[in-house]
């Protein structure tokens, strides 16, 4: 009969002095600076502060200037010093929108008079968030920048909502795609994107979600494929819709942004590998408790 072997031992404990001059060290090691006249452009996540990288956090602290969308949290928000100059250059459907030329030139401006500038955007900024689009603008102007990726909304709020995006039994590729787009305009490959065994992830889909069912349907994906929208993923308020395709438009409406639709067979182990609480679940647990 196989044993197994012995575990090795652990490590020798260090000593409080050892342990703090550790910190200090992984510290100056970790610290990146920020240059005066730099853009940092710096993926927030989808909303947890938890999940920020320690670089994203270092030059949100560093920086003089901060640029942020809607999308990016309110603890996020708060991890940032009072002395920061704060700019809202969120779009933001029925909302008023700061238009993206401006925000180029904002960036820009306030990197050419000699500001340490840190644009943050929800998600990764290199997935649908038009960072490409921004530091084209700064590039052609000269401008220094770096990027510094997040985790991107179909990655953390899936993993939060216990749907993975690939299973062997269940999807062997997974697709990301914009439901931002027009009816009328429409040159999204459905045939491939209705296809079996994958997982679709779409952004900002909520408004086109009839659009988006007809199509699917019609180019083949099943009526009864598990369906998920996920309200503000990561975050203590978020939200899970679980239905078939064939409700996506009903449940669309219980919906609001910032949500990811979710189409494919994996999202059926959802209820299976829950394991984020919300504030909803910890709010019923409580009331348990005193009862």
């Amino acid at each position: 009969m196989d044993t197994i072997k012995l575990f090795p031992s652990k490590k020798k404990e260090s000593s409080s002095n050892e342990s703090e001059l550790s910190l200090v060290a992984f510290s100056q090691f970790t610290r990146s600076q920020l240059q005066a006249g730099t853009v940092a452009l710096i993926g927030a996540g989808p909303g947890d502060a938890e999940l920020l990288t320690i670089k994203a956090l270092s030059y949100l602290q560093q920086a003089d200037v901060v640029l942020y969308d809607y999308l990016v949290s309110d603890d996020i928000m708060a991890l940032i010093p009072n002395s920061t100059i704060l700019v809202c250059v969120g779009k933001k459907a029925g909302h008023h929108s700061v238009p993206q030329h401006k925000t180029n030139q904002l960036l820009v401006d306030f990197a050419t008079q000699g500001y340490k500038v840190a644009r943050i955007k929800g998600g990764d900024p290199f997935i649908f968030g038009r960072g490409g689009e921004e530091l084209e603008v700064l590039a052609d102007a000269g401008i220094q920048f770096e990027v510094i990726p997040g985790i991107t909304s179909a990655a953390g709020a899936t993993a939060y909502a216990g749907i993975p995006l690939t299973h062997r039994d269940y999807a062997q590729s997974a697709l990301f795609i914009t439901g931002h787009l027009k009816s009328e305009e429409d040159q999204m490959d459905w045939t491939t994107l209705a296809r079996g065994h994958q997982t679709l992830v779409i952004y900002m889909g909520l408004m086109k979600s009839s659009h988006i069912q007809e199509q699917l349907i019609k180019h083949g994906r099943s009526t009864s494929t598990p369906l998920a929208i996920i309200e503000r993923g990561t975050q203590k308020q978020q939200k899970v819709l679980l239905g078939q395709l064939s409700d996506l438009s009903t449940l669309a409406q219980q919906a609001q942004s910032p949500s990811l639709i979710v189409v494919g067979e994996v999202v059926q182990l959802a209820k299976k590998l829950s394991w984020f609480q919300t504030e909803n679940q910890i709010t019923k647990q409580t009331q348990k408790v005193a009862v």
